[in-house]
């Protein structure tokens, strides 16, 4: 798998057949290696080891509603008391990160409601506050830690 812009993190990773499965640490399960599900199980740890979410607090493959329609979000990390928090949507490596993808996990907080929004194909990162008063999107730089997260939203 490519090297992305996080960490590098130990994973259990499996071959059944000619696939090659990862560990999901918050689905408790082995899932295929793909090269999003790379993104999402190295930007996961990275919440977990760097940025300190407590994995109670982080859910895979979160389905919801949207005009009638079943989507899925990618990862959705909850507060103290689970409300959504952040929805996370990941890419491939190879994906740029689009108007079109940003509009993808917009179109998910339609939903949720959540103050934070983060997009990554594990080289570049997107990060923003949603500032619902004012009708904008406050990009930042850097993800923001689960303490920090909490204390701005």
């Amino acid at each position: 798998m490519v090297k992305l812009n996080l960490p590098a993190y130990n994973f259990k990773i499996k071959t059944v057949g000619t696939k090659q499965q990862i560990f999901d640490r918050i689905r408790r399960r082995y899932v295929t290696l793909t090269p999003e599900e790379w993104v999402r199980q190295n930007m996961i740890t990275h919440l977990i080891e760097a940025l300190e979410v407590p994995p109670t607090r982080l859910s895979n493959e979160t389905t919801i509603t949207y005009n009638g329609l079943i989507k899925r979000c990618d990862t959705v990390v909850y507060d103290e008391n689970y409300k959504p928090l952040m929805i996370v949507e990941y890419k491939a490596p190879h994906v740029r990160l689009t108007q079109a993808v940003f509009d993808q996990i917009a179109v998910y907080n339609l939903n949720l409601q959540v103050p934070f929004l983060l997009v990554s194909n594990g080289l570049t990162h997107i990060f923003c506050k949603v500032d619902v008063a004012n009708k904008r999107y406050l990009f930042n730089p850097d993800i923001l830690s689960y303490s920090n997260l909490l204390a701005t939203r």
